[in-house]
């Protein structure tokens, strides 16, 4: 009778959640599938407060969507659930990224070093699984599960939070979006965050070039994108797809720079179509990721003491609105 009942309730979850999946393809879908019974094998839906898809997956027009794409999905439990029974079922979590080719299984020693650095910055990973007191305490290294010194001094926290925020969906469960979104107050600091976290990254890809089977293309790729997510959301507050992210950027260039920038923009959303090792983009992202942010500050800059002008006999509005192109510092 046991079995009979968690087979209904998987059932009427899953038949709950599959109205929200329109436009997800397959493989995700698959995914999202078996982590709720997963979830209600192991710890009993009942416990869960909200399961929220976010990133890529959420785009219904599967514009962002690539081979190195995975499925991100935040799942809030009630506090009652206590720590250890969440890293005990991590096991599992992990299991099915690989099953549903989100994670790749290795014996590689390098490989594993590598799996190690991933769930340390939280890049690459299909899953997070936290509390309610974590979430709305906004607690970066709980809410992610991540390196905790780490998060501290290199996450851009607010930016990544508000970014989610702003780009998913509520699978299942409560919204507990509204419960955070006025505690997410983005600073210059944010910024400077951001562009020492995706040099790093940068320059972490270039100095693994060498081993081919690392692929590290893919963690270079992940800063730019990172770079350009961070900065846009900086200064505009919405949630575009790359393509038109990266216009935007390209616009922020003087008339001499910006066919230079538009080759590198180009080249970037074809290697993420179709990854593979090219050491001469790599050794040019460091100074794009720096040019990407240093644009992205002085945008807000510019609109900002802008907007402080004072017109006789007008309204007070921004003299340049915030999607006016192209800006010329």
């Amino acid at each position: 009778m046991q079995d009979i009942s968690i087979i209904e309730r998987n059932r009427k979850i899953k038949d709950k959640i599959s109205s929200r999946l329109d436009g997800i393809n397959e493989q995700s879908r698959n995914y999202i599938e078996d982590i709720i019974t997963l979830i209600n094998r192991e710890v009993g839906v009942n416990k869960v407060l909200s399961i929220l898809l976010f990133g890529s997956q959420r785009d219904k027009n599967n514009e962002d969507i690539s081979i190195l794409s995975d499925c991100d999905l935040l799942i809030i439990f009630k506090d009652r659930v206590s720590n250890r029974h969440i890293k005990e079922i991590e096991k599992y979590f992990i299991s099915l990224e690989i099953k549903h080719k989100f994670r790749e299984f290795s014996d590689h020693l390098s490989k594993k070093i590598l799996g190690v650095i991933n769930q340390t910055t939280g890049i690459f990973m299909s899953h997070f699984l936290t509390k309610k007191r974590y979430w709305n305490e906004i607690i970066f290294h709980k809410i992610f599960r991540v390196n905790k010194v780490f998060s501290s001094v290199f996450a851009p926290r607010k930016i990544v939070l508000g970014n989610i925020l702003l780009n998913s969906s509520i699978l299942y469960g409560d919204d507990l979006r509204e419960e955070i979104r006025p505690k997410i107050q983005i600073t210059m600091q944010e910024m400077f965050r951001s562009t020492v976290m995706n040099l790093m990254i940068s320059l972490f890809s270039i100095a693994i070039s060498f081993l081919k089977n690392l692929n590290p293309t893919k963690y270079q790729l992940e800063a730019i994108k990172w770079s350009l997510k961070a900065s846009n959301y900086y200064c505009f507050r919405d949630s575009e797809n790359l393509n038109n992210i990266t216009q935007r950027f390209i616009s922020f260039e003087g008339n001499r720079s910006q066919p230079k920038a538009t080759r590198f923009f180009s080249e970037y959303l074809q290697l993420r179509n179709s990854p593979r090792n090219n050491m001469g983009f790599m050794i040019r992202c460091p100074i794009r990721i720096i040019k990407i942010h240093t644009k992205a500050i002085l945008y807000k800059k510019l609109i900002k003491r802008k907007q402080n002008l004072r017109i006789p006999y007008r309204p007070k509005e921004p003299i340049i609105p915030d999607r006016t192109f192209p800006l010329r510092f």
